[in-house]
């Protein structure tokens, strides 16, 4: 009888993951009394690491849990008694011998947790990531995970379910683990036989800042440059295109996650279901929430209880945190605690559960807003090329449909707020920030736009900030108004027309819907005059944010 093939799932890494991050590897008091170093009373915490040999051990029997004992008539006998001169025999010789069972634990059976035995190239113990406090990049070390995949070995070998059974991710699927922008990095490179994750050749030496992006140690923390959100979108596309995943996990730090997770679900063009996960604490540490929440996402994903009757996922792109499913839309973080994410703008948010229910996860709401394959921005809907800030041509895509990374616009942010203005008569060239980035923006930008986050709900501005906004639209950068904080109103449509309702995003939401949608219509056509426009100049551009505005109401 041939066995069902089994399902497989993509798991990619992101940028500045605690979910990936492990505390740091301090030398242990087995080690510091080996090498005459001082003691430490807190550094006796054992570490998964590899046995490099064969090694017969004997484990006191009821030593597992403190009433194992009282249930002893429901045992087996042990293996044998282990007297004080280390001898094992089948019965005791005395009242001091040990009942204990006799195990080999074998190089193959895979991590064990033992003590960390490494110092430093200079004898001395090792106390954090890096040699000592702020040290360069090359006396520290990473404690970020290259890829996925040692993560789920160890979630696998020492998570224990509810049942006391272990391989709780393997016993359910298999894994590609995939570095699309990765929290750790090979800064020596790796030969091709060494890797871990789905990938073929040999890596160079890579960089932090350009090849991986990491936030601790903190002195040493490197971001992702915007060109690098395209790499995103190409890699997680072709992997979903492939053919070989039931889903995918998207993996990054809990305070910034919720963006890129927006970004997936408005331009990846898929009906499989795409989780994203992040996590409070590091891995390994006390009541780490982050292995949990990736279990639950393989729960989530082979439940198909995101499933339509047609078999698409109704549910676009998730966070599936803390028992929780948020939409991509309006999951935020909200606090640095299990449990600290809420959901934006007042109108929903939560679409589902885990781990309450004995059929399993549980959908209770599906969005309307248009994602993924239902997604008006997608990969697949967006141009070849649209028109850029000066009247150019702006290439978008490849032949292969593939989003170039020069495509990828600016869009900053602008606050508003009580007594802002230096004086009753400032105008807008006072607004030194705002005028600045737009003329940067007409010197260097092919497509840009700015977000306004003001009053709540509607993101009123003070009268300064109105008009030099206006002057950068007549510039041809749109501009998205939207409430402050986790506004729970709608952002409306414009009075004049010439702004956008950013509906009830948080700015960085409507941030990376901008994106999208410039990426889609172009820039606004410009006023010959941006301080004099004709009237049909300005009503050409109410035109182009009425299509602008048609995104914002629907996704």
């Amino acid at each position: 009888m041939t066995a069902e093939p089994r399902h497989r799932i993509a798991v990619f890494s992101g940028p500045t993951a605690t979910i990936q991050n492990t505390v740091p590897l301090v030398t242990s008091n087995k080690a510091r009394a080996k090498y005459g170093l001082p003691l430490r009373d807190n550094a006796d915490g054992l570490r998964p690491q590899r046995l490099a040999a064969p090694v017969t051990v004997y484990v006191r029997q009821f030593s597992a849990h403190p009433l194992e004992r009282d249930a002893a008539e429901l045992y087996a006998p042990p293996d044998g008694y282990l007297g004080t001169d280390g001898v094992l025999r089948a019965e005791p010789a005395g009242e001091t011998d040990v009942p204990v069972y006799e195990v080999t634990l074998d190089p193959q059976d895979g991590l064990y947790l033992l003590p960390y035995m490494a110092r430093q190239a200079d004898g001395t113990a090792w106390e954090d990531d890096t040699a000592y406090p702020t040290a360069p990049q090359h006396h520290a070390r990473q404690p970020f995970l290259p890829d996925a995949s040692r993560l789920f070995e160890e979630i696998d070998r020492f998570g224990l379910r509810h049942d006391g059974l272990g391989n709780g991710l393997s016993s359910q699927a298999d894994y590609d683990f995939i570095r699309v922008a990765p929290s750790g990095g090979y800064t020596t490179g790796l030969a091709e036989n060494e890797r871990t994750d789905y990938g073929s050749g040999p890596i160079e030496a890579e960089r932090p800042g350009y090849d991986f992006f990491t936030y601790k140690p903190t002195h040493l923390r490197s971001d992702p440059p915007r060109t690098h959100i395209a790499r995103i979108a190409n890699m997680v596309q072709e992997a979903l295109d492939s053919g070989r995943y039931v889903g995918g996990i998207w993996l990054e730090g809990s305070p910034n996650i919720e963006e890129t997770l927006m970004w997936l679900n408005v331009l990846i063009d898929t009906r499989l279901p795409l989780c994203g996960n992040s996590s409070q604490r590091p891995h390994g540490s006390l009541a780490n929430d982050g292995d949990q929440n990736i279990v639950d996402s393989v729960n989530w994903i082979l439940s198909r209880a995101w499933a339509d009757e047609s078999g698409a996922n109704v549910a676009g792109v998730v966070a599936v945190l803390d028992q929780q499913v948020f939409t991509a839309r309006d999951v935020q973080k909200a606090d640095a605690r299990p449990g600290g994410y809420v959901a934006t703008g007042g109108h929903g948010g939560v679409i589902g559960s885990l781990g309450h229910s004995p059929g399993g996860p549980v959908l209770t709401f599906a969005p309307i807003r248009r994602h993924t394959y239902r997604s008006s921005v997608n990969l697949r809907q967006l141009p070849r090329s649209v028109n850029g800030l000066r009247g150019q041509r702006v290439p978008i895509t490849d032949e292969h449909g593939r989003l170039l990374p020069t495509a990828i616009p600016q869009v900053r942010f602008v606050k508003s707020a009580r007594y802002l203005p230096a004086s009753p008569e400032a105008d807008a060239d006072g607004e030194v920030e705002i005028m600045a980035r737009l003329h940067r923006n007409l010197q260097e930008e092919s497509l840009a736009g700015f977000v306004a986050e003001g009053g709540v709900p509607a993101g009123n501005m003070v009268r300064v900030i109105e008009v030099a906004l206006q002057r950068a639209i007549f510039c041809g950068m749109p501009v998205v108004k939207v409430g402050r904080g986790n506004a729970e109103g709608i952002s409306p449509r414009s009075h004049d027309g010439l702004t956008i309702g950013g509906s009830n995003l948080t700015a960085n939401k409507a941030r990376i819907l901008l994106m999208a949608g410039l990426m889609k219509l172009g820039s606004l056509p410009a006023a010959q005059d941006p301080d004099a426009p004709t009237a049909e100049e300005t009503e050409r551009i109410r035109d182009k944010v009425r299509q602008f505005q048609a995104i914002f109401d629907t996704h």
